[in-house]
């Protein structure tokens, strides 16, 4: 059900690109106590962006999940921008991150919906 999209306008070497989607599935399971069978990680690296007018190095992550707990949203920020800037060291106040808890019933999988 979670799901974790990074795009950023940095070149992530293929070698590093599974470890990076990999620490960053494990921390959506810590962060929302949920199964990492149902977790999907997601990376779209180099990227045409600019934040602020420049094309130093930024990030847009989406966080999706049934369930998202909204009073939980700002320590989950500190954790994805901590981890973001650990892995490829793009400054917090370069990420943005948007955060949405989707109805179940327009949440697919398996050939149905949650709801």
């Amino acid at each position: 059900m979670p799901l974790l999209t990074l795009i950023t306008n940095l070149d992530v070497a293929a070698d590093e690109q599974i470890p990076l989607l990999s620490t960053l599935s494990t921390l959506v399971t810590q962060l929302l106590g949920k199964p990492q069978s149902y977790v999907m990680t997601i990376l779209q690296d180099n990227q045409p962006m600019l934040m602020g007018g420049t094309e130093e190095p930024s990030a847009y992550l989406q966080l999706k999940s049934l369930g998202l707990p909204e009073d939980s949203t700002t320590g989950f920020s500190a954790a994805l921008c901590d981890t973001i800037t650990e892995q490829l060291g793009i400054p917090a106040n370069r990420i943005y991150i948007e955060f949405s808890n989707p109805p179940r019933h327009l949440w697919g999988w398996n050939r149905g919906t949650f709801g």
